[in-house]
């Protein structure tokens, strides 16, 4: 029997093979290091790692796991050697990123969090349990069996210099602030500026990321609704802070206006309703919807009430179209829909719920977990001004930029990082007020690594892979792919990097780059991604 093979792997296949070519010879020596440890593991948990087949089969032994850090070093260690052959047995990558095999290898072990861009459809207050759950962050590409304690020591500070250095100070790097950390304790290895406040650009994302984590939980969902006022025969849509709500005929896990309206339609059925006035509801946000950057393909206007990031073609990432009214354009799309399913509506018009309404259906967003890594792979701005907005709302802020920024400025003072430098005004980065440290970037970096604090591991789970997701799908392709992930940051004159590295030796690494005044994007970018190949392939003790 032939099987087919799926769309998805035949079209990585030949970027596989690229990476595979660039990245062979570290093969060896990633081997060599995992090889004595891979026999131990397999040997000692090997048969706990079938899945069970069904409601009768035994409940699978918790395995015990190594630290966060722990993984996330092993994690860079195997994308080399998925990239050069193990990715073909396992099967395609999934839109996130994560391999297939990995994210069942995960549930199987008792997850409950993790990347899951494309899972089951959300409904409200029905958090997904069981095979459907979302992994846990530390199992993105889980390493082989080997763990970081078993390398060896941390780079010299002074070694560490003088690699980097040169490196750093080319003039297309304009002005610099860069600091480089040891996860596993927290110490700084190399530092340079690294206490001055620069514009972050959309490394700003990490920031926003672990405070909406911090603030309101990985499992959070954000939640569309819509009621039916019965003294006016009115529908009210209610906008519930959800930028990812998808009018698309395949859902593909996200909240589904189809699916809202389907429901509603039945509800209203039921009450022998068959025609009423249409209102939508956008009083979850205050201030204005329009961001200090202005009309600009990389944002829709920040309102509560959108579909599908009020793209107007079909793209799903990056630069787009936008229409002007988002909130008024999902309403419409809900009436016609309601029409489809025999309810009559009139053109709709602004308004606001009360406390007299009733509820006619709901449904929600996948886990905050998984809108982050979303937001952090793909660079989203909407998803990213969305979370500022509910990091406000959770701590009693306004909803608003001011709020937003404020949120974040303050709930990562609250979890102890260095407070100097930071002041945030919005969530995307897209604002250049906003401001910054190298040494603030890697204490969040570290602390989404924390083993106290699993709630903040999107953060880092969400980060690109080099050469393989994201932002950083087209970049290091020629030597560090599958050991670099880093949140990417530009701006006219402003280039950023900020992410985690494994370098020669098995070490985690935190560092972040930030540069502005710089002379172009193209020769910063190349700068910046040569400093960070060099790291990975730095011993340097």
């Amino acid at each position: 029997m032939v099987v087919p093979e799926l769309r998805p792997w035949r079209a990585a296949r030949p970027h596989v093979v690229r990476v595979a070519d660039a990245v062979r010879p570290r093969l060896a020596r990633a081997a060599g290091t995992v090889r004595p440890r891979l026999a131990r593991v397999a040997a000692a948990v090997g048969p706990r790692f079938a899945r069970p087949d069904g409601p009768g089969s035994p409940r699978v032994p918790r395995v015990t796991r190594p630290k966060t850090w722990q993984f996330t070093a092993t994690a860079a260690t195997a994308g080399l050697a998925l990239a050069a052959g193990v990715v073909t047995a396992a099967g395609p990558w999934d839109s996130s990123g994560q391999r297939t095999a990995e994210r069942d290898r995960a549930v199987a072990l008792e997850a409950s969090r993790g990347t899951d861009h494309g899972g089951a459809r959300a409904r409200a207050g029905t958090p997904p349990r069981g095979p459907q759950a979302a992994p846990p962050a530390a199992s993105v590409l889980t390493g082989l069996g080997g763990t970081a304690t078993a390398v060896r020591t941390a780079p010299a500070a002074k070694t560490l210099a003088g690699l980097l250095d040169p490196l750093l100070r080319t003039p297309a790097l304009g002005r610099r602030s860069a600091a480089v950390v040891d996860v596993a304790t927290g110490e700084r290895l190399y530092g340079t500026g690294s206490a001055d406040a620069l514009i972050p650009a959309s490394t700003t994302k990490i920031a926003t990321a672990v405070a909406a984590l911090s603030a309101m939980g990985a499992d959070h969902r954000l939640t569309t609704r819509a009621v039916y006022e019965p003294d006016t025969k009115e529908v009210v849509l209610v906008g519930g802070g959800d930028p990812t709500l998808t009018a698309r005929k395949e859902a593909r896990g996200l909240a589904s206006l189809r699916e809202l309206a389907e429901r509603s339609a039945a509800a209203l059925a039921k009450r022998g309703v068959r025609e009423v006035t249409l209102s939508y509801d956008t009083t979850l946000y205050k201030g204005g919807a329009s961001h200090p950057i202005g009309v600009n393909p990389n944002l829709a206007a920040v309102t509560p009430l959108m579909v599908d990031e009020a793209r107007t073609d079909d793209s799903t990432s990056g630069p787009a179209p936008r229409v002007a009214d988002p909130a008024a354009d999902a309403a419409r799309k809900f009436g016609d829909l309601l029409k489809g399913h025999g309810i009559k509506a009139t053109p709709p018009g602004p308004s606001k719920s009360t406390t007299r309404a009733t509820t006619l259906a709901t449904v929600s967003s996948p886990p905050l977990a998984a809108l982050v890594e979303r937001m952090m792979t793909n660079s989203d701005n909407d998803i990213a001004e969305a979370l500022a907005r509910h990091t406000a709302l959770a701590t009693g802020r306004p909803a608003d930029f001011a709020g937003g920024g404020a949120a974040i400025t303050a709930r990562l003072k609250q979890l102890g990082l260095p407070g100097a430098g930071i002041d945030v005004k919005d969530g995307s980065g897209l604002d250049r007020r906003d401001r910054l440290t190298a040494d603030a970037l890697t204490a969040l970096l570290v602390k989404a690594g924390d083993p106290a604090h699993p709630e903040l591991r999107p953060a880092l789970t969400g980060l690109p892979v080099a050469g393989f997701t994201g932002t950083l799908a087209g970049r290091y392709t020629d030597g560090a792919a599958g050991v670099v992930r880093a949140k990417t940051g530009t701006l006219t004159g402003v280039n950023t990097l900020a992410g985690t590295v494994v370098d020669k030796d098995g070490r985690l690494l935190a560092f972040a780059f930030l540069a502005n005044s710089t002379t172009g994007p193209a020769a910063a970018q190349s700068a910046l991604d040569k400093a960070v190949t060099a790291l990975a392939a730095c011993g340097c003790r």
